[in-house]
């Protein structure tokens, strides 16, 4: 029967439990046996057995190793006589082999003595034969290597006599033709890895070179503009001498500093003697600076293939330097050598460009210097703008404005649009104007200062004629008078009127070489004439005019003055006229309105001469001093108003020379003052109280001041005109002195009353200050003893007027 967990059958009797364990362990023999099968499993099956199977196991194994030895046994038995034969018989053949190993031997080293002395004589001839295959191939190598060394050496010589173009050409041989033909060799690995760092070496050396250049050349610009400036300025003076007006405005000038070709200027050949004496000494670029490293540099990075990076460092750093060039020094403007180094900075710098833009190809083109010069000519023209401003000489302005026109003909040789720098010059015209409007007006200044205000003497014919020669003074009657005489005028006249023609003269220098016509000349002229005449000479005489210390004898000298001057402007047009040649009927001829200043002086001066003599009159009247409280007058005027008037007979005779209607109304003007002021005087609200007495001594004054106007002080009044001034004092002392009031009550308002001028309210406040308004009055007391009824009038005259000027202001 078989058990469950197991596959083995269990015997049923000793014998066969025997047999079956014998089976099992004969196939756990034969696991063993075999190579092919883990023993792992067989072993496990074995100790997984039944109890004391490994002592079995062994017992089993012990006798399956005696029959195994049993078997070996048997088998060696068996075979051992045959092997004993095969022993003897090697034994035999043993002695054979001895014997045949030392023919062998014998032979071999017979054989080797024989074939040594062969083998020697053999290994010379190849070792011979290997020489002279060395040698062929040697030599065969060093023809192709020697041209190699001898091209790096002669690059050596090059490098070392700085011939860097033909250093480059060398290089290039050497890389495209004799390298590669023994590139297999180390000296020429090494020598080619040689070459980039050689041609980088001389693109520095030639940079440093071209930077050595560029500091160099910003030391020889301010040379080479000079050279280019005194060469312009020299061809300038050559066209006059050849030709007196030239438009040099489509020109360009014979000088060359970089060798070009003489242009033909205004259809005159250059090719005369006295040029081609000029193009001799004319000093070239060249001639200046070395331009090798340019080229030198050029050329090596053309060759290098690198040319647009030395292109765009070249102009990159030459526009550095124009911009350093065109910053000028703070202090430029103090003196015309600032200036003109200033000049010669930028024409030499440009005439360099000019040079490189002619003698290479390309490295600075036509756009490139047509960029740098708009950059430079905007910023030329904001620092000479900038500059020019603060110039307040003019002899120094018109030095800069030389400077401008020879800098810009010298530009304008170049091929460089100079046309802005002219435009610039008419600013710079008007700041010359300026300069010269300022000296003059310190020329005026003192002119007027040193006058004396008094008519020039004249004793001799020599002295009217040097008068007249300076002046354009005629009169028929004064040159008809004996010697000495007097001119009307004061000597400020011909200084004022020379100086004007100086004035003109300076302000023509400026506009010489400007490249104007002879009108637009004629124009300048005289639109800076009229600003001397309208602005500076009459801004001075309106400030002399207002000087404290000028008096009326000077006012009226200068008015006197101003006249002479207004007539002298004629003369002024035609000295204009003759200096520029241009009619003055042409269209578009500028007029000198400048005689509108001496009229504005002219009445500047009256109004003054009215001021000061009213100033007058209220100086004397100040020194009136009156006793308004007294009984009676002292039967004569008073003391300052004689003085006044005497004081006004004298001014108005020194106003004989004065035009008619100046003198006239100066004394209208005088007389009128005078009137008001008396009234005025009269009617003073601090003046409480006046007595009769005191109304007939002003009454005596006024008659002398109608005395003074009746008698003519000028001339040329028609009747009364002069008396009429005092109409109204007139008629209000009238009035008070006859006591007349039923007349006046009666007839007021009524264009034929007597008292037509006498106001209500005049004759009410003085007629209030005559009140018996205080028991201190002695005249009122005096009325309230002889005649009360007196009072009582004057009460009821008061309230008439006061009822007659309430009705005008209800009226009104």
């Amino acid at each position: 029967m078989y058990d469950s967990s197991s596959s083995l059958k269990i015997p049923s009797s000793p014998q066969e439990e025997d047999k079956a364990e014998g089976k099992v362990y004969g196939n756990v023999f034969a696991e063993l046996e075999s190579v092919d099968l883990p023993l792992g499993t067989s072993l496990r099956s074995v100790y997984d057995d039944q109890p004391n199977a490994h002592k079995r196991f062994m017992e089993k194994l012990d006798a399956r190793i005696r029959n195994h030895d049993r078997e070996i046994e048997k088998m060696c038995n068996f075979h051992h006589q045959g092997f004993v034969d095969a022993i003897t018989e090697l034994l035999k053949v043993r002695a054979d082999a001895e014997k045949l190993m030392g023919q062998v031997s014998d032979t071999n080293r017979r054989l080797q003595d024989a074939g040594r002395e062969v083998t020697a004589q053999t290994e010379e001839v190849i070792r011979c034969r290997v020489q002279q295959r060395n040698m062929a191939t040697t030599v065969e190598k060093l023809q192709l290597c020697i041209p190699v060394l001898e091209m790096y050496s002669k690059l050596k010589e090059q490098l070392e006599s700085k011939r860097y173009y033909s250093a480059l050409k060398t290089m290039e041989q050497l890389e495209n033709i004799y390298i590669p033909r023994v590139s297999q060799y180390r000296f020429c690995q090494i020598m080619a890895e040689t070459l980039p760092k050689l041609r980088e070496e001389i693109k520095e050396i030639s940079m440093s070179d071209l930077k050595d250049f560029l500091e160099s050349i910003r030391k020889h610009s301010d040379k080479i503009g000079e050279t280019a400036m005194r060469q312009a300025q020299q061809h300038r003076t050559f066209n006059s001498a050849v030709q007196k007006q030239v438009t040099l405005s489509c020109a360009k000038p014979l000088y060359g500093l970089n060798g070009r070709t003489p242009l033909h200027h205004n259809g005159l050949s250059t090719d005369t003697a006295e040029e081609e004496e000029i193009d001799e000494e004319v000093l070239t670029a060249q001639d200046l600076v070395d331009f090798s490293p340019v080229y030198r540099c050029l050329h090596i990075y053309t060759v290098l293939g690198d040319r647009e990076t030395f292109e765009n460092y070249y102009r990159k750093q030459r526009k550095k330097q124009a911009r350093l060039v065109l910053q000028p020094q703070s202090n430029m403007h103090e003196t015309v050598e600032g200036y003109r180094k200033y000049f010669n900075q930028i024409v030499g710098f440009f005439v360099v460009e000019d040079h490189i833009l002619h003698a290479t190809q390309g490295l600075v083109t036509r756009a490139f210097t047509d960029e740098l010069w708009n950059m430079a000519l905007s910023k030329i023209i904001a620092v000479l703008r900038t500059h020019s401003s603060y110039c307040n000489d003019p002899d120094l302005v018109l030095e800069l404005k030389n400077l401008i026109v020879i800098f810009a003909d010298t530009l304008q040789g170049y091929g460089f649009p100079v046309n802005r720098l002219f435009d610039l010059l008419f600013e710079v015209r008007d700041q010359y104007n300026e300069t010269l409007l300022k000296k003059w007006a310190l020329v005026f200044r003192d002119i007027f200062e040193q006058d004396n205000y008094s008519p020039i003497p004249v004793d001799t014919e020599e002295e009217y004629k040097a008068v007249v020669s300076r002046f354009p003074f005629h009169d028929a009657e004064i040159e008809k008078q004996q010697f000495p005489k007097k001119l009307p005028m004061s000597q400020s006249v011909p200084q004022i009127y020379s100086q004007v023609k100086e004035f003109i003269y300076a302000s023509l220098k400026f506009s010489e070489s400007l490249h104007r016509s002879s009108t637009e000349i004629d124009d300048m002229l005289r639109k800076s004439t009229n600003l001397l005449l309208t602005r500076t000479l009459s801004s001075c005489l309106q400030n002399l005019i207002k000087k404290p210390h000028i008096g009326l004898t000077e006012l009226v000298q200068i008015i006197i003055n101003t006249t002479h001057l207004e007539h002298a402007c004629k003369y002024l047009e035609d000295f204009i006229t003759n200096i520029t040649n241009v009619s003055p009927e042409t269209v578009h001829t500028t007029r000198l309105y400048g005689l509108s200043t001496f009229k504005d002086a002219r009445h500047a001066a009256e109004g003054e001469i009215y001021t000061k003599l009213n100033q007058k009159i209220d100086e004397f009247i100040q020194l009136a001093d009156y006793e308004w409280g007294m009984a009676e007058s002292d039967g004569r005027a008073s003391g300052y108003l004689m003085d006044l008037i005497n004081f006004l007979r004298s001014t108005f005779q020194v106003f004989t020379h004065l035009p008619g209607k100046v003198a006239q109304t100066a004394c209208m003007s005088a007389c009128k003052h005078l009137a008001t002021s008396l009234m005025q005087m009269l009617l003073d609200t601090e003046l409480k109280q006046i007595s009769m007495g005191a109304i007939q001594q002003f009454n005596l004054d006024v008659i002398q001041c109608e005395l003074f106007a009746s008698s003519e002080p000028v001339p040329g009044f028609q009747g009364d005109t002069l008396q009429l001034a005092f109409i109204d004092l007139r008629q209000l002392l009238d009035l008070f002195m006859v006591w007349d009031w039923s007349t006046y009550l009666a007839d007021y308002g009524q264009p034929t009353s007597k008292y037509l001028r006498v106001n209500p309210s005049t004759a009410l406040a003085l007629l209030e200050k005559m009140k018996d308004t205080s028991k201190k009055n002695n005249i009122f007391s005096q009325f309230r003893k002889n005649d009360r009824d007196r009072q009582k009038l004057i009460e009821t005259v008061v309230k008439q007027l006061r009822s007659l000027v309430n009705g005008m202001s209800q009226h009104s």
